[in-house]
């Protein structure tokens, strides 16, 4: 495409554009790191891949730093895949379309991929530019991030020497991270019984909840962004006139605070204009409560058809399990960090409601920094899903990044950052969750730093990466490199 062929550094453009180009959603890496293998290979460079298609990738140190300790440097290879409703593309097939906006670069109706394409198009141009200087880099670039960290938790860490290690999955300049969030999975099935639908119920139409900004489910969930399918569960709660449910879903990722939900709805034709009114009360009042954090909600009904009597429907139990479910289940901050001011120490994140064998299923991403009350709280829901009638698990999860009070890494890095670009960077703990966690827990005495551009919107069509930061921050990188002997 050579969008980005004008912007500089144009070595890490280049190569984020390379990587835009394949498809490289979580579980559908092979392609890419395929691609950045052969890279490598062509280089020279010493490379490791895995059954995951995990990479790690070794450049001997340059001169003057053959005594040095190797330094890794870490990033995923995949991406959060997220499109507008009314765009068509298809992830598994097409590379991202890129647009250039300003000082921007974005996407044309789907996410970027700038988490972590950047990081990792950083990564390669470390490994490949000659006249830098830096200790042995050892590069690992992991897969399955944004779907449970699976990538890092299967790598082979023994093959790495390195105990400092520098993870290029931040988004906000001139911030350094220095602990981040733990995490699990709870899954809550419930069975769907049917039913047919009352004598005279002929019509169905479509609530659509839409026009939410959605966001990141860990670093933006304390922005009070609307929660779709929390909101639906409140509409179907609150409408007066009798319906029956036939379908339901929202969501797409756990990872994403959702911006769209929808239910089929089955009723008397009678009952259409008291519908109607009811809705445009409860749609003003939405408007109202989120004219902030989403001006554009919007709570429609679309797809209004006639139907046979006896249309078959979601059973009274089930249709007001479903309802109490996306009414009780907790969305958003539970707790915040008593340590670290202004820090989230525990949410959920109501991600997906979908409709699988006969079952409703609805799968939500809890995150903590203290591991017990992240175990409260996935038992909190898992115990809300059991009194409704539903089957619950909850996943293995990932654990979190203790903050150390002794890093020189850190130290360091703030260091350069303060002589390079006469600003003290801010250090802090983040509620989303990274893979240093992971690395944290498997290698001893690992001392680490995570930081990078900024990145806007994460998880949303909206996603877009700020050029200037990025070379802001790859001339942060090398300089950082240069002074770690």
């Amino acid at each position: 495409m050579n969008v980005l062929k004008d912007l500089q550094p144009a070595d890490v453009f280049a190569n984020f554009e390379m990587i835009c180009n394949i498809p490289h959603g979580s579980w559908d890496e092979k392609a890419l790191s395929d691609a950045i293998l052969e890279w490598a290979q062509g280089l020279g460079l010493e490379t490791h891949q895995d059954e995951l298609h995990n990479l790690i990738i070794k450049k001997p140190a340059s001169e003057g730093f053959e005594n040095s300790p190797p330094v890794i440097l870490q990033a995923h290879i995949d991406m959060v895949c997220e499109k507008n409703t009314n765009v068509d593309f298809d992830f598994e097939t097409q590379g991202i379309n890129l647009l250039i906006e300003g000082d921007f670069i974005t996407a044309d109706g789907t996410t970027l991929g700038a988490d972590n394409g950047i990081g990792s198009a950083m990564m390669m141009a470390v490994l490949a530019d000659k006249t830098l200087k830096h200790p042995p880099i050892e590069a690992v670039f992991t897969t399955v991030e944004e779907a449970g960290m699976d990538g890092a938790k299967a790598l082979d860490v023994n093959l790495l020497e390195g105990r400092r290690m520098i993870n290029l999955d931040s988004s906000e300049d001139g911030i350094f991270c220095v602990g981040c969030a733990g995490g699990s999975g709870v899954t809550i099935k419930l069975p769907i019984k049917e039913a047919k639908a009352n004598p005279g119920v002929t019509t169905s139409v479509t609530l659509f909840v839409s026009g939410l900004k959605g966001g990141h489910s860990g670093a933006d969930i304390d922005l009070e962004r609307g929660n779709s399918n929390k909101i639906l569960g409140r509409v179907l709660h609150s409408l007066n006139t009798p319906f029956e449910i036939a379908e339901i879903g929202g969501g797409s990722k756990t990872n994403a605070i959702p911006r769209e939900a929808w239910a089929k709805l089955v009723v008397a034709q009678s009952c259409m204009d008291l519908l109607w009114v009811e809705l445009e009360h409860i749609e003003a009042a939405y408007k109202a409560e989120l004219s902030t954090s989403d001006p554009d909600v919007s709570i429609k009904f679309i797809n209004v058809e006639q139907i046979g009597e006896g249309a078959t429907v979601f059973a009274e139990e089930t249709k007001g399990a479903i309802i109490d479910l996306l009414l009780l289940i907790p969305h958003g901050p539970a707790h915040f960090s008593m340590d670290l001011p202004g820090l989230v120490e525990t949410s959920n994140n109501l991600g997906v409601v979908a409709v699988k064998d006969d079952s409703i299923v609805i799968s939500c991403a809890v995150r903590s920094s203290v591991e017990s009350r992240k175990n409260s709280h996935c038992t909190r829901i898992s115990r809300l899903g059991q009194l409704l009638g539903a089957e619950t698990s909850v996943s293995d999860g990932y654990p979190g990044w203790a903050y150390n009070p002794k890093s020189p890494i850190r130290d360091a890095s703030v260091k350069v950052w303060a002589e390079k670009f006469g600003e003290e960077p801010v250090v802090r703990a983040i509620h989303a969750g990274l893979e240093c966690g992971i690395f944290d827990s498997r290698i001893p005495n690992l001392d680490m730093i995570s930081f990078g551009p900024d990145i806007f919107d994460l998880h949303t069509p909206d996603e877009r990466t700020r050029i200037s930061s990025v070379a802001k921050n790859y001339e942060f990188l090398v300089n950082l490199l240069e002074t770690l002997k």
